[in-house]
Formats: structure tokens, sequence, C-alpha cells
């Protein structure tokens, strides 16, 4: 019963999103879903329990960022149960992604999820981000439900392009994470997300240094 009304869930929300995915790729947002559905018992690596609402909170909600999405390789920070990191993945194929995570619980279940689909273009990071020594810096950056944007520039500014910029998803307009943003960073933009079958506000802060700090 679950996996039909996923699948009807996840046909009809691409389609109100007007995003166009294969069959192939469905199937596998599918199988990640019952995935994280099946860790989540044991690893608590989501807050979402409902089965009713996960199609529309977890793979809906991170590929509402999709149309942002313009560098060929994309690290995700705090990327906890793979959201929006690994649906974003596989609507991506021909992108790389670096999902980053301080969490082994964690980092084990994704490297799990990279071995049973297939995700080529995945690589895993079990570390904290103040660690992390990239070949070189990254120009897009996504975050879903990690931290304060004020700790989000202060803690992987360090992996960002000087000309890159955040994703930041957020769930309210967060004036005061925006207010406290520290000298030398702007939210570039901001849009209203729109997810079909989720409850409250969804909004997408784009984060970039400021022009003079460049």
């Amino acid at each position: 019963m679950t996996q039909a009304l996923w699948q009807r869930q996840l046909r009809d929300g691409l389609a109100e999103m007007n995003l166009s995915l294969t069959d192939g790729q469905q199937q596998q947002l599918l199988a990640f879903l019952a995935l994280l559905n099946k860790w989540n018992k044991a690893y608590n690596l989501t807050a979402v329990r409902d089965e009713r609402v996960m199609v529309s909170r977890q793979l809906l909600d991170s590929l509402s960022i999709l149309p942002w999405v313009t560098t060929d390789h994309l690290l995700d920070v705090g990327a906890g149960g793979g959201l929006p990191g690994i649906p974003l993945a596989i609507a991506l194929p021909q992108k790389r992604f670096t999902l980053l995570d301080s969490n082994g619980k964690k980092t084990r279940f994704l490297n799990q999820c990279v071995l049973e689909l297939g995700l080529g273009n995945v690589d895993v990071i079990h570390g904290r981000a103040e660690d992390c020594q990239p070949d070189q810096p990254f120009t897009q950056i996504s975050s879903r439900a990690f931290t304060a944007l004020e700790n989000l520039v202060t803690w992987c500014g360090s992996l960002l392009d000087n000309e890159g910029e955040f994703l930041a998803m957020k769930g309210q307009f967060p004036d005061d994470e925006v207010a406290a943003l520290p000298a030398g960073w702007q939210v570039k933009s901001s849009h209203s997300l729109k997810v079909p079958g989720a409850d409250g506000e969804r909004h997408l802060l784009v984060v970039a240094r400021a022009e003079h700090s460049r």
C-alpha cells in the first residue's frame, strides 16, 4: 500500500512542480525513500515518521531547489539522511555531488544508499566542515535544516569559491538569521518554494560574499 501511495504522490507532485523525471529516476527516488524509512527506525535520520507525508516532506521538498542548482559539482553540508543531496543526485545524474556529515551513523547510511542505488555521481565524506580540505573550492554548497546562516558561512565559507553561493533551505523566512550574517556576506536572492502536499512556508536563500569583499 505504501509503495503505491508514494508512487502516485511522487508522480502527481512532479507534474505539479513541472519537473520531468524518467520512470527509472522515479523508481530510484522511491527506493531511496524506502531505505530512509527503514534505516530511520534504528538510526534516527529524520524527524519525519508519517509515511503519508514522506514523499512531500523529503523527496519533493529536496527537488524544489532543482532550478537553482547550476554547478557541475555541489557540496551538501550536514547531509544527514541525504536530503537534499541524494534526490538531487538522482535527478541530475550528469552532475557530481559530495555529501558531508560529521555523524558516522548518517554517513554509513549515505554510503549504503550510494551502493544500493548505484549512484556513481555521489561521494560521501565523514567529517566536520571545518576540517574538510577539498582539492578546489565549490561554486555551490547546499544545506537543509543544518544550522543558522551565521554558522553556515563561518564553518563552510572556506569551502566556497570566491564567486560561489550557498543554497540554504529554510522554513519561514529567517529574518533574525539574515540580520546576524557576518560582515562580508549577503543574501543575494530569496525564493518562496512551492512543495505539493507540504504545510507551512518553505524558502531558499541564496547567500554569497558581498561584492566589496570578494
